[in-house]
């Protein structure tokens, strides 16, 4: 296991299963802690989340949600290296044990296929499996600047994926966009059940209708946990 400046290391992740449609555990840094409940916990949580119309985009801007890729978890690692790290395999880094220079994402959970990193000409992206246009559509235009980039921030929302595939997603909810990979589906929905229920963000009608026929689908589906703080430190600004 790697170590992180910072003392974060030995925190426990996720690691999304690409197959099968289960979450499981290890040992590593930054992410999730567990994963949460017992069989069906994604589908119960997914029915308990309150519904109501998506909210005018008016106002919405990148900068809302603070600096991209803070460094939240006072690590000295920005957030997108610490994902990376996370994610990658055969990872080399530039100037220390921060910048990730090269890695394989060796099966990209949204598309299935082998990707590579590099730095300055990559491949993959760092997705917001909760997209924060949709997010702020649906509660976080309400909330004050720290929940919003403790948010944008926070790992159980963040997941290296293939760039190609990832922004045909643009700021989709479950109900306009499920990755191709169809093995991976559960799992994500789980996530984006998650991080809605964590931050208290409500789903549309249609979007509820959606999560809850992919996790019925996968009934034993758990429910991931963990990741930061749902307000980030008082030294964080956003416009």
């Amino acid at each position: 296991m790697r170590r992180l400046r910072g003392g974060v290391a030995a925190a426990v992740v996720l690691v999304f299963a690409v197959a099968g449609c289960k979450a499981e555990t290890k040992t590593g840094s930054g992410g999730p802690e567990q994963t949460g409940g017992g069989g069906g916990a994604a589908l119960t949580a997914a029915e308990s989340l309150t519904v109501k119309g998506r909210a005018p985009k008016t106002g919405y801007a990148r900068d809302r949600f603070g600096t991209a890729w803070a460094d939240t978890d006072s690590n000295s690692c920005d957030t997108r290296d610490d994902i990376l790290k996370r994610d990658l395999k055969d990872v080399r880094f530039t100037g220390g044990t921060c910048k990730v220079s090269y890695g394989v994402l060796e099966s990209d959970p949204y598309s299935g296929k082998k990707v590579t990193y590099r730095r300055g000409r990559s491949q993959v992206d760092i997705d917001h499996m909760v997209a924060l246009s949709d997010a702020w559509q649906k509660g976080a235009k309400y909330w004050d600047a720290s929940k919003r980039i403790a948010l944008a921030n926070d790992p159980l929302n963040l997941l290296s994926v293939d760039a190609g595939t990832n922004r045909s997603k643009g700021d989709g909810d479950t109900a306009t966009w499920l990755p191709p990979n169809k093995a991976f589906r559960c799992t994500y929905v789980s996530a984006q059940v998650a991080v809605k229920k964590k931050y208290g963000l409500w789903v549309t009608a249609a979007e509820k209708a959606a999560m809850e026929k992919v996790l019925r689908s996968c009934p034993g589906q758990k429910l991931p946990s963990g990741g930061n703080p749902t307000n980030a430190p008082s030294r964080f600004h956003a416009d």
